[in-house]
């Protein structure tokens, strides 16, 4: 469990502690598997601070992200809109309250503790406006995005002003001693990603020109640059990744969406000594091991992304031995090497030591299911999902439909039609694409009644739409090629095609791959059942050929016919990021 010392160090002291290295401690205290613990702390503490008060609104909101309970969310909701009440205060530009409190006062230190307390406050705004918006989200309600749109776009605003305002002062930070006669060489930049973690690590410096000019130091600076950074870092990244024929709208309302800028302010942020470090560390780990792979961002090579996750994971390892959340991560470039038995270890390891973390527990179990759909372990998958379709209020239709395929697959096709049944019972999201995708795969592999071949072809269906295929090991991808080959039904040709020459793509096959996307994207009887197995393969089809220079050219028509030819289908969203992600790493390679 996490080190509760954190807090009985600090009983009887609030007059005296350092907030700010307080509550970095209580979240690390949440990261080592101490969810009770750091809770605990940061009530006992909420009154002391604004930074404190965020704290325990944040293991609030994270709570209530984890279970998806209405009393949780609700108590979420209080707890951040008194955080935010808390912080709130004239929202002057920081830099004009500068210039105003050093013309008013000649106490230069209490000046800049001022200034460093609105900063953070504003920041502290930023961050509630965001989980707000979240919590408006998941209503799901045409208000509630309305919204939570413009929260957002609140939120932004400040956090780009704050950001603007922290670099202002830290370039002034560098200017200031070098303007004195005798002073030291200005430190490097505060700003450089690659110098932070330097900068934080060597002894503090007495104090300087420029502290003794606006009272703020550097180290103070560098913290506050680390906590905008977060929200700063995620709103670029997570915009970069929204969906292309809905970026103009959302450019529209301000928000920009620079992915290299996302990705340089998390890391800033993950090497500070911010509360919120831990978390960039997090983000960071998620883009590279979740999202970079699902959505072929960066082109389809996921090794450089992987390399600085396992950079990541050995940097943190001494501070976060026994993390859930961090073997969990590990498990999950393990699974992206293919190195599956290792991964399951890992997540297996990570669903024990996440004993009070329930939610934690689910999204091991949901590895565990994928780790043995790859290693065409049906029954192994089956018992994972089944778990989740009872313990989970996640996504029940979507749980039950992965349950009643691997049920399939093992040969119980009775208890594969009872749980495919379920399906349609517990279908309730109609705008949900994954929940609309299961209810209607449900209903075909259930009429007249399931068969093992159709329900081992639903199975594989799932691993190529999640992108798990590359994971496969040779073997198992054989395997898998034999079980296709066996399947003649007629109404499933695209869909069989489609999967074969993504596994032959997997097995370096080109020219076998080629011929079966070209058969799948012909398939014009198999379009209304299938209705995602043309623009997909014309997707896959055009990036086998973008791959070849003669070739490249045909292959880039082939991504715009898929991206403008088909609509209304299965998963649109998702091909039209990975289309796009393809078609800039066309451009980015393209000769001057």
């Amino acid at each position: 469990m996490a080190d509760t010392t954190a807090r009985q160090s600090v009983e009887g002291k609030t007059d005296t502690i350092d907030d700010a290295e307080l509550a970095l401690k209580g979240i690390n205290m949440l990261l080592n598997n101490g969810f009770k613990e750091s809770d605990e702390l940061f009530r006992t503490y909420r009154n002391h601070s604004p930074l404190m008060s965020f704290g325990a609104s944040f293991v609030s909101f994270l709570n209530a992200m984890m279970t998806f309970e209405e009393e949780k969310m609700q108590v979420a909701f209080e707890d951040l809109k008194a955080t935010e009440k808390l912080c709130e205060s004239d929202n002057t530009g920081v830099i004009e309250t500068i210039k105003n409190k050093i013309k008013r006062s000649t106490d230069s230190q209490r000046s800049g503790v001022t200034v460093v307390d609105r900063l953070q406050r504003q920041i502290i705004i930023a961050d509630c406006q965001v989980y707000l918006a979240v919590l408006s989200f998941i209503k799901q309600e045409l208000s509630a995005y309305i919204k939570g749109g413009w929260i957002l776009r609140k939120a932004w605003k400040m956090y780009n002003k704050c950001y603007s305002d922290i670099s202002q002062l830290q370039e002034g930070s560098k200017r200031k001693p070098s303007d004195q006669p005798g002073s030291p060489s200005p430190s490097p930049s505060l700003s450089s990603t690659s110098d932070q973690s330097d900068h934080s690590n060597a002894t503090p410096p007495g104090p300087t020109p420029s502290q003794r000019a606006d009272g703020i130091s550097p180290e103070a600076l560098d913290r506050l640059k680390g906590s905008v950074s977060f929200g700063y870092g995620l709103f670029h990244l997570c915009i970069s990744m929204v969906p292309p024929h809905l970026l103009k709208i959302v450019n529209l309302l301000g928000f920009p969406g620079d992915r290299l800028q996302g990705l340089s302010a998390l890391t800033y942020a993950s090497e500070s000594k911010d509360m919120k470090a831990p978390l960039a560390t997090l983000a960071l780990l998620w883009y590279h091991t979740v999202v970079q792979p699902f959505f072929a961002l960066d082109g389809t090579d996921t090794q450089a992304g992987l390399l600085e996750a396992k950079g990541i994971l050995q940097r943190r390892e001494a501070v976060y031995p026994n993390s859930s959340l961090f073997t969990f991560f590990k498990g999950r470039v393990q699974r992206l090497e293919c190195q599956i038995q290792s991964a399951l270890t890992s997540f297996n390891n990570a669903l024990e030591l996440a004993t009070d973390q329930r939610e934690i527990q689910h999204v091991c179990l949901y590895e565990i299911g994928w780790c043995s759909m790859i290693e065409l372990s049906f029954g192994d998958a089956y018992r994972a999902f089944e778990r989740l379709k009872t313990e989970s209020r996640w996504s029940q239709c979507y749980y039950a439909y992965l349950t009643g395929v691997c049920q399939g697959a093992t040969g119980d096709l009775e208890g594969a039609a009872v749980v495919f049944k379920d399906v349609q019972r517990l279908f309730k999201r109609k705008n949900n694409q994954i929940e609309l995708f299961s209810m209607k795969r449900a209903e075909k592999l259930r009429k007249p009644s399931p068969s093992k071949e159709l329900c081992i072809l639903g199975l594989i269906e799932v691993l190529y739409l999640w992108k798990a295929l590359p994971n496969c090991s040779i073997a198992k991808l054989q395997t898998m090629t034999q079980i296709l080959q066996g399947v003649d039904d007629a109404s499933h040709a695209g869909l069989k095609n489609l999967l074969l020459g993504a596994i032959h793509q997997c097995l370096h096959n080109t020219k076998d791959a080629i011929q079966h996307f070209q058969l799948a994207a012909r398939d014009e009887p198999g379009r209304l059942s299938n209705s995602y197995v043309q623009p997909y393969s014309c997707y896959e089809l055009g990036c086998v050929l973008l791959d070849c220079p003669e070739s490249a050219e045909k292959g880039r028509i082939i991504l715009l016919q898929a991206k403008e030819d088909y609509a209304g289908y299965d998963f649109e969203n998702r091909l039209h990021v990975r289309i796009y992600s393809a078609l800039a790493s066309t451009r980015a390679t393209a000769p001057p």
